[in-house]
């Protein structure tokens, strides 16, 4: 009777098995057939390549790869290296440049109207010409008055091919042209404010990011761990069931068992091989998910290492606040907001009221026939223009776009001091629950360890029959439940940790703000 039980429980566990593993390369091969991850495997089985490698991996190991293999990575990577592309346009505005203009072929065949200066009689003539032009110019722009100067040479050749065939040439071999606007909106003034800190935002926007990723590797390692671990108590819940279920048939046999208890440690065998199926799957999935983010393929097997947390480190909840207000992006882009409100009134005031554009030129002109006397004995020129617009109705137009934009800067003030309280609120908790969890996994620890010295006692009771079924099923719940929990509180404490290195860019592990090599990362 006791072989034939136990033959009926082997082939019980051996038919789940086989179901299950169907099961799992079913899903596997509708959910992955295409992925990179396969795609990749079958290249390597190809070639002939079936070698597994092992890593033996830590929390910071997988971050560290994150951070520099991931998807994620590599958009944070281009978006700071995009940023700095922008402010290197934006300081090229104030170097001075060098710039070729050309008109050529410029060909004019019509007719005009000619005015006779001396009768005023207006005649319309035929007009056949063409107009060819060189300027080489040095342009620079003054971020303080919003003009320009510029330092140019040009050379102009008219060819008159009717009623009779001339040439006629004009070189300005060099003068200074400056514009100079008058009470209008200066845009390279307030972009000299928002730039620099938009740049500075930038990096810490990337800084960001990298601590981003790191909670989602976090979240990704400790998916994997658990699913580790739950696999590993199957396995050990079902190895020791099955030393429980032989004990019991011996009672069974000399009559110390009921029946009803054999059959319900018979169950448990059954119930711990199916938890183990499931647990294996479980870690499949999870381990494909964790390769999938770090960009390894199945040729890699992992194995992730529990990591211990600091007990010793307690966080102030101020100074958290403090750096979260002078470290991160938040507080740059509440300047950079309140100084592009500020830009928004400055504009809409300029463009309601009077405006003026003054513009001036001096140098030396000549003209000739041929290129050589049109540079000879040149003369001086000067020319000086102010140009006016006065609106004198618009019917409060530009008085309301003066209200909006007032308006709009007091939305931002309001905003930004209510983003500033929750934002203080929101660091304040998290230190709290960083502070507690240090506490709740020592206790945890505590726990997994009495828990599992606890089973260990109760395993020799039950083998020298001092205590029942129950007592036994209790222990390895007690056991498996303080393992889970432990696990758990580990990935809530580091959690924790990662998301206000984020939230404060400051790593209190080694006691230093984080910063990045970013001059490797730009020529990278």
């Amino acid at each position: 009777m006791k072989n034939e039980r136990v033959s009926s429980i082997d082939y019980i566990r051996r038919c789940l098995r086989r179901f299950l593993a169907t099961c799992l390369v079913c899903i596997l091969c509708s959910g992955f057939f295409s992925s990179p991850v396969c795609a990749a495997q079958e290249d390597s089985l190809a070639n002939g390549d079936t070698q597994t490698r092992h890593w033996n991996f830590t929390l910071e190991d997988v971050i560290v790869i994150a951070q520099s293999k991931s998807l994620a990575a590599l958009v944070a990577k281009y978006s700071f290296v995009s940023s700095y592309w922008q402010f290197r346009s934006y300081k090229a505005q104030f170097l001075p440049s060098l710039n070729l203009g050309a008109g050529i072929g410029q060909y004019n065949r019509s007719i005009v109207a000619l005015q006779d200066a001396e009768t005023g009689e207006t005649n319309y003539v035929q007009n056949d010409n063409m107009n060819n032009y060189l300027q080489l110019s040095i342009d620079q722009n003054i971020p303080f008055t919003g003009g320009t100067v510029s330092l140019i040479s040009s050379l102009n050749r008219l060819d008159q091919f009717s009623p009779g065939r001339e040439v006629a040439y004009n070189s300005n071999p060099l003068y200074v042209y400056y514009r100079q606007p008058i009470f209008q909106y200066n845009r390279l003034k307030w972009e000299k404010k928002t730039e620099p800190k938009k740049y500075e935002k930038s990096k810490r926007t990337y800084l960001e990011d990298m601590e981003s990723i790191a909670v989602t590797a976090t979240t990704y390692f400790f998916n994997v761990l658990r699913s580790q671990k739950n696999l590993e108590m199957s396995r050990s819940r079902y190895e020791s069931t099955r030393q429980l279920y032989a004990i019991a048939q011996e009672r069974f046999n000399i009559g110390a068992y009921t029946k009803d208890e054999l059959l319900q440690m018979e169950l448990q065998v059954l119930n711990a091989d199916i938890a183990v199926a499931n647990s294996e799957v479980e870690l499949r999935q999870a381990m494909l998910s964790l390769r999938s983010y770090l960009g390894m393929d199945d040729s890699e097997e992992i194995t992730l290492v529990t990591p211990s947390h600091f007990s010793d480190i307690v966080i102030n909840e101020k100074d958290a606040v403090t750096r979260c207000l002078e470290n991160t992006s938040f507080s740059l882009n509440n300047e950079i907001n309140l100084i592009e409100a500020e830009a928004a009134i400055a504009q809409a005031k300029a463009e309601r009221g009077f405006s003026a554009t003054l513009t001036a030129q001096f140098g030396l002109t000549q003209t000739g026939s041929d290129i050589s006397t049109s540079y000879r004995d040149p003369i001086d020129q000067e020319i000086v223009g102010l140009s006016l617009n006065i609106p004198i109705v618009d019917w409060g137009l530009g008085k309301g776009r003066v209200q909006m934009a007032k308006s709009q800067q007091e939305i931002v003030l309001t905003q930004i001091e209510q983003e500033i309280i929750e934002r203080r609120q929101d660091i304040y908790i998290r230190v709290v629950q960083f502070n507690a969890q240090s506490r709740q996994c020592d206790a945890s620890r505590k726990a997994d360890e009495i828990a599992a010295e606890r089973f260990e006692l109760a395993l020799q009771r039950f083998r020298n029959g001092t205590i029942s079924i129950l007592d036994i099923n209790t222990a390895q719940n007690e056991r498996d439940e303080a393992s889970s929990q432990y696990i758990e509180e580990l990935a809530n404490y580091w959690n924790y940790y990662y998301n206000l290195r984020k939230d404060t860019l400051y790593d209190y592990i080694n006691g230093k703000d984080l910063d990045a090599e970013f001059d490797k990362i730009i020529d990278n």
